[in-house]
């Protein structure tokens, strides 16, 4: 039987978060390795969008959580814990739903998977002064000279830093400049070509 008939078929052809009826579709709740109706839940558009980022998070939208939280479907259970986490960071409301929220180990142990996916930030790439992005063991050349401070040198527009490594910070990356490891702003530096030794 395809996923979606199912999922019509469980849900009485409504969304099983709101219960909205119109424009539903099938969202598969990672981590999915095969596609099948245990591993998704039937949701409107408006659900769909906010759940996958699209538009906006509506948190009034998702008082319907008080309900379809107690659903006996781990993927809607799943789905439902993730979406309260994300709210409860602004809403009261939602933390107090999630405190009272129950779930057998396995889907408590998808549902935490999620969360932390989700709390892995997006780190900006690093990027040289011509917006080419940079990554560990890339060859730069300086664009301008640099006083190195507590170096007593100044490091030569054009000098080579090879092998760089990167930091936490977008802007920073640390080489090797006259023997000495330093942190250089990237707006300083330029990505050698290739084939340049």
């Amino acid at each position: 039987m395809p996923i979606k008939t199912a999922l019509l078929e469980r849900s009485n052809s409504t969304c099983e978060l709101c219960g909205a009826s119109d424009n539903l579709s099938v969202f598969e709740v990672p981590p999915v390795v095969e596609p099948n109706s245990d591993k998704s839940v039937l949701v409107c558009e408006t659900c769909l969008s906010q759940i996958e980022k699209n538009t906006e998070m509506d948190n009034n939208h998702w008082r319907c959580l008080n309900d379809s939280m107690w659903s006996q479907v781990p993927a809607v259970q799943v789905t439902a814990f993730r979406l309260l986490t994300r709210i409860a960071v602004t809403e009261g409301w939602a933390q107090d739903l999630l405190d009272m929220m129950y779930m057998e180990d396995e889907a408590k142990a998808w549902a935490d998977y999620g969360v932390a996916a989700d709390n892995i930030e997006e780190v900006a790439p690093t990027r040289d002064s011509n917006g080419t992005i940079l990554a560990a063991g890339d060859n730069v050349t300086l664009i301008k000279d640099l006083d190195v401070k507590g170096g007593n040198f100044t490091a030569k527009r054009g000098t080579p830093v090879r092998n760089i490594s990167l930091t936490d910070n977008p802007e920073h990356i640390e080489g090797r400049v006259n023997g000495v490891r330093i942190v250089l702003l990237t707006c300083y530096l330029k990505k050698m070509p290739l084939f340049e030794d």
